[in-house]
């Protein structure tokens, strides 16, 4: 592999950390209980609040994973035995269902076939055979197979059964990158990670939590819980600190993505952008004769694409040639696709020409991996989508 240039990533996560980002987490080490701390801090929770659309609950950042608020998510507001419905159509959902069932809690779990996304009709079903449900858990954005549910019908099917039960939701590949509504949708638990759409390292999950799962939390006993509890948060995040020592090069980094994405592009265009760029992708994919793992478009996700490889080409040689080859990072197939599929992440900070790249990049991976694909008839594709859409976007302005 030449040393020339940079490796190119277009994984699912982690993304592109634009130079501004970069340049704001490079701060010498500060004092974290120091009296102008909030001043940093109180801003920060404020404007998470926007970008997950909650209006009237709080945020939690703690340094973690995603994994991390998955878990407190859980341990704050279910207790072992309650009985949840969760459904697994991807590796992320399959990750979330085995930690519920490792935490104790009673799993409904409704497997879907890797390339459809929330059973909507199976959960009204389920709901309405069985009021001792306590949450539904969603996967917003599946990131092994490029699909994206409705988190909005989920909670409909909620609402229309009657129930009571906790909305959570693994926004993890989705908050910041495509539209979510925490307080217009009902969800009560919202899981996002630093790592994804808002353009920094991994090392800080996100919660977005409800005022009924607030009150939920603050009743229920039946979970031990420590580092990830909500009552030590509250209790420091009000005057502006932490209950133990945060990242503070991710804090800065933070106050630089959110102004970003709140004030240089503004949500509803960093949405559009999305849109337009996957559908790029997805027209440059359809242009080399491949399919998508999503099996019908009410699936395609905007922040991810997983490509079927041809029969007898293994979708982790295809990684393996971009990567020594071309020096571009994509991702594998996880799970019960892996080998079968290969993911171009097209999400945070990246443009036409970054897609472009990609899907150039790709077709010479799979070319070297002996699937038949006529070089050039992806990006061909995709750029007379973007030269057109550009037009569009050019005239409405």
């Amino acid at each position: 592999m030449s040393g020339a240039g940079q490796t190119h990533l277009f994984v699912p996560g982690p993304t592109n950390v634009p130079e501004a980002v970069r340049q704001a987490m490079n701060v010498p080490m500060g004092d974290h209980r120091a009296p102008d701390f909030p001043e940093l801090t109180l801003p920060l929770f404020a404007d998470v609040k926007k970008v997950f659309g909650n209006e009237t609950g709080r945020v939690f950042l703690f340094p973690s994973s995603g994994t991390g608020a998955w878990e407190s998510a859980i341990q704050n507001t279910l207790a072992p035995g309650d009985r949840v419905l969760m459904s697994r159509f991807g590796q992320f959902s399959h990750l979330w269902v085995d930690m519920a069932e490792r935490l104790g809690l009673d799993v409904v779990c409704c497997d879907v076939e890797w390339g459809a996304g929330v059973p909507l009709d199976r959960f009204a079903t389920v709901l309405a055979d069985d009021p001792s449900i306590k949450a539904v858990f969603a996967t917003h954005n599946e990131t092994a197979t490029g699909v994206t549910s409705d988190v909005a019908g989920v909670r409909r099917v909620l609402d229309a059964a009657g129930s009571d039960a906790l909305l959570f939701v693994d926004g993890v590949s989705s908050i910041g990158s495509l539209p979510f509504e925490q307080e217009a949708w009902g969800v009560d638990l919202a899981v996002a990670g630093s790592q994804k759409g808002f353009m920094l390292p991994a090392g800080l999950a996100m919660l977005g939590v409800s005022r009924k799962a607030l009150d939920v939390a603050a009743s229920q006993k039946g979970s031990a819980r420590c580092y990830f509890d909500f009552t030590d948060m509250i209790k420091t995040n009000d005057q502006g600190y932490f209950p133990y020592t945060p990242p503070l090069p991710l804090l800065y980094g933070l106050r630089a993505s959110l102004r970003m994405l709140l004030v240089d592009e503004g949500l509803d265009q960093v949405f559009a952008r999305h849109h337009r760029l996957a559908e790029g992708v997805r027209r440059g994919v359809a242009a080399l004769d491949l399919s998508l793992c999503a099996v019908a478009p009410e699936w395609h996700s905007d922040t991810v694409t997983a490509i079927r490889t041809p029969d007898g080409v293994d979708g982790a040689d295809v990684c393996r040639i971009g990567y020594q080859q071309y020096r571009t990072s994509f991702g594998g197939g996880l799970g019960q696709v892996a080998g079968k599929v290969f993911r171009i992440g097209h999400l945070g900070d990246l443009n036409e020409v970054s897609c472009l790249a990609a899907l150039a990049a790709a077709e010479m991976s799979l070319a070297d991996a002996g699937a038949k694909v006529e070089l050039g008839a992806g990006v061909a594709a995709a750029q007379s989508w973007y030269r057109s859409s550009a037009a569009g976007l050019a005239s409405a302005a």
